[in-house]
């Protein structure tokens, strides 16, 4: 048995490049012939790979044929019997295996066709390998062959969880395309592509639009933000190189490490690498950029601007509330779905950021501020990024586990999409009822249970759509549900689209800025049916800008024939029949 271990290269933390996604000779749909495995990690060196994954379709054939080879070559070494050339080949072997870290892994094809990469440690055993693909349903008789399909197999969600087990890094392949879980094209998906991509044993989202300029790529959809969505994921690229070098007839057939990925990681080991899709910093994973400069997580950020999860701001000096202002935004964050602030910088793409220029004091104070006046206790980091020349801080802030957090003993922010707010009595409330809730039941790992791959397919043909399903509402904005006069005052009751929490006694002078305009809106003279564009029974009253951000007013009518308004609704909250009225994700 060839000697496998390869030592920890430690350099401090620097940018590794990494291609996670290669397909080999032993994936039946290799589009090469007579590529050796020796030339593949030769192509990893010349394209500055410093980790490569060897994940052919349903087998880890290729990666044991490279170490038979290895172990052969050996074998002769030993018994004195290696020639010139054979010894070239072995030592080119040893010095590549040193320089760079190759992983075992497989591209697994689960029920209904759906693409998952399982990556391991080099430590793992072809073996122990072969004993995950049998556990997976890969039929024996096929577990060497590389082929796409193999029959019957495992659903999604069980696969996820047998990979995790065997301690396996499980990353969506493709996510966003043919095979992907992110189910694009489909039209349908519900609660299945929920599911899919929000299961707790899911580490990363291989993504092939990650360099897209496009407002809706699938980063900015799976950044946390969207209401059905609520954990972001890790999102990456890899080459699915089918090739060793990229075929200039078709630029979608790319060749090894055409399209790969950077990781900052305190060593070249398959543990660091784990360890980052484990965390929760989204800046440690970026788009490899041969000939431009990296790519710039802050001025992504800023680009999409101020939301649920995540805000800006340009200095925090007490002078003017600045600090206070942030401190709000913490609790709030806390107290909602978790988000990351910035420091240094305003929201205003054409104005360079300002920055520190020695942040660690700010940060001194920033954390000892936090410290101080929030209660109880939240774990956030703070750092320094760099943009545009200049350092910013950033804050991380996850989602509370022991809310209501609190500012100076008694304030209770939320976040509202882009907006922090005091919190009203009732959304207190239903903070106070969720601890409960979440004290009192198991966590999701312990509750969740994958579907049979027979429940799976009915689940997903049940949400494609079935005669007399009732409408849901949009995801995003408000609805007013009832009004009540009192003493010539209009009290109401607004039920966030967000989340389904209602808050009752809100009139006209004590609501926030969406909840006013829905208000002012609502009191005016009663909506006509002429004012509203219809298909079926989803209509469009109004489109608009505020904020910067397109909004629209939306009615519905449901299964008895009443209508609702639903206010200030954004493309985030697009969802179903809504698509076809205005658009949108």
């Amino acid at each position: 048995m060839t000697e496998r271990k390869r030592k920890r290269i430690k350099k401090g933390m620097e940018w590794q490049r990494v291609d996670l996604h290669i397909h080999t000779p032993a994936s039946r749909d290799f589009k090469e012939s007579g590529i050796t495995y020796l030339q593949m990690l030769q192509k990893a060196e010349s394209q500055g790979l410093d980790i490569v994954a060897f994940t052919d379709h349903n087998t880890v054939a290729g990666y044991a044929r490279m170490l038979g080879k290895i172990e052969e070559l050996e074998l002769l070494e030993r018994m004195g019997r290696l020639r010139a050339e054979e010894k070239r080949t072995l030592e080119e072997y040893r010095r590549l295996r040193q320089k760079m870290l190759v992983l075992p892994g497989f591209e697994f094809t689960a029920t209904l066709g759906f693409h998952i990469l399982g990556i391991f440690s080099e430590e793992m055993s072809v073996r122990a390998l072969e004993h995950i693909l049998l556990r997976l349903n890969v039929p024996e008789e096929k577990v060497e062959l590389g082929e796409t399909e193999v029959g019957a197999t495992t659903d999604v969600l069980n696969a996820y969880r047998i990979i995790a087990e065997a301690e396996g890094l499980v990353i969506a392949a493709h996510a966003n395309s043919n095979h992907g879980v992110a189910m694009q094209g489909f039209g349908f998906g519900g609660q299945t592509k929920i599911a899919y991509t929000q299961d707790p044993n899911l580490h990363a989202l291989e993504v092939t639009d990650l360099e897209s300029r496009k407002r809706r790529r699938t980063a900015t959809f799976f950044d946390g933000s969207k209401p059905q969505y609520p954990r972001r994921m890790h999102c990456i690229q890899g080459s699915d190189a089918h090739r060793l070098n990229y075929d200039p007839n078709d630029k979608n057939n790319l060749g090894l490490g055409d399209r790969a990925t950077e990781i900052l990681l305190p060593d070249v080991s398959f543990e660091a690498l784990k360890e980052v899709f484990l965390g929760d910093d989204f800046a440690r994973t970026r788009p490899y950029r041969p000939a431009e400069m990296p790519f710039d997580h802050i001025g992504a950020a800023r680009q999409q601007g101020p939301n649920i999860v995540q805000s800006f701001h340009e200095s925090l000096s007490r002078k003017g509330g600045r600090m206070h202002a942030i401190l709000r935004d913490v609790v709030a964050f806390a107290n909602t779905n978790g988000g990351t602030i910035y420091v240094g910088l305003s929201t205003n793409t054409k104005v360079k950021p300002v920055g520190f220029k020695d942040p660690d004091p700010a940060m001194a104070e920033l954390h000892a501020e936090i410290q101080r006046m929030i209660t109880p206790p939240i774990n956030i980091n703070i750092d320094v990024q760099q943009t545009e020349g200049v350092r910013v801080v950033r804050v991380s802030v996850p989602k509370g586990t022991d809310p209501p957090y609190v500012l100076e003993g008694s304030k209770i922010y939320i976040r509202q999409e882009s907006e922090t707010s005091l919190a009203m009595r009732d959304e207190i409330v239903s903070l106070l009822k969720q601890a409960l809730l979440k004290s009192q039941t198991p966590s999701p790992e312990e509750t969740l249970q994958p579907p049979e791959a027979a429940t799976a397919a009915e689940h997903i043909q049940a949400e494609a759509g079935e005669p007399g399903t009732q409408l849901e509402a949009p995801r995003t904005g408000v609805e007013i549900v009832a009004s009540v006069e009192r003493k010539d005052v209009l009290y109401h009751t607004m039920r966030d689209l967000r989340n389904g929490n209602e808050v009752r006694n809100v009139t006209r002078t004590s609501a926030r800025k969406l909840w006013q305009y829905a208000i002012a809106q609502h009191e005016k003279e009663p909506l006509k049916d002429a004012q509203i564009t219809w298909v079926g029974d989803v209509g469009l009253w109004q489109r608009y800008k505020r904020a910067g951000k397109v909004r629209y007013d939306l009615v519905g009518r449901d299964a008895d024939g009443k209508q609702h308004v639903y206010y200030g609704v954004t493309d985030d909250g697009i969802h179903g029949p809504w698509k076809q009225l205005v658009g949108g994700d």
